[in-house]
C-alpha cells in the first residue's frame, strides 16, 4: 500500500468518526522524522481516545503497524513510522500551533531547494 493510500485510510476513518480540521502536511522534501504528519480536531477529551482506539481497530487489519503512541485526554500522537498522527482537542491544537511549525518547515525546505538545485 501506498503511503497515500495509507493517508487516504486514516483520513477517511477519523472523517467518519466526526474527527474535524483534518490536516496532511507532506515533509518529503523536509528533514522531518516522518514523511506526512496528519492533524485533526477531536470534540472532547472521551472523543480523543475514541478516535484513537478506532484508528487502531479500523488500521491494523490493513497492516498498518503503530509503532509507538503517547496517548492522554487531550492529544494523542501515533507514530506509523513514516506517518504521525496527532489527534487533539481544539484548545491543544491552537496553543501548540503545529500547522504554523509544520508549514514553516515545508517553505524553508522550498526555499533552500531554490536556492540550492543540486
Amino acid at each position: 500500500m501506498t503511503i497515500e493510500e495509507r493517508i487516504e485510510n486514516i483520513v477517511k476513518t477519523l472523517d467518519d468518526k466526526k474527527a474535524e480540521e483534518i490536516e496532511v502536511f507532506n515533509l518529503d522534501d523536509a528533514d522531518y522524522i516522518a514523511d506526512r504528519v496528519v492533524i485533526a480536531n477531536s470534540l472532547n477529551l472521551k472523543h480523543t481516545q475514541a478516535l484513537f482506539t478506532h484508528l487502531k481497530e479500523e488500521l491494523k487489519p490493513l497492516g498498518e503497524t503503530f509503532m509507538h503512541a503517547d496517548a492522554s485526554d487531550e492529544w494523542v500522537v501515533a507514530d506509523l513510522g513514516d506517518i504521525l498522527v496527532h489527534i487533539m482537542i481544539p484548545e491543544y491544537r491552537q496553543r501548540y500551533s503545529l500547522e504554523i511549525f509544520l508549514s514553516e518547515l515545508v517553505e524553508n525546505q522550498k526555499k533552500n531547494k531554490d536556492i540550492d538545485p543540486a
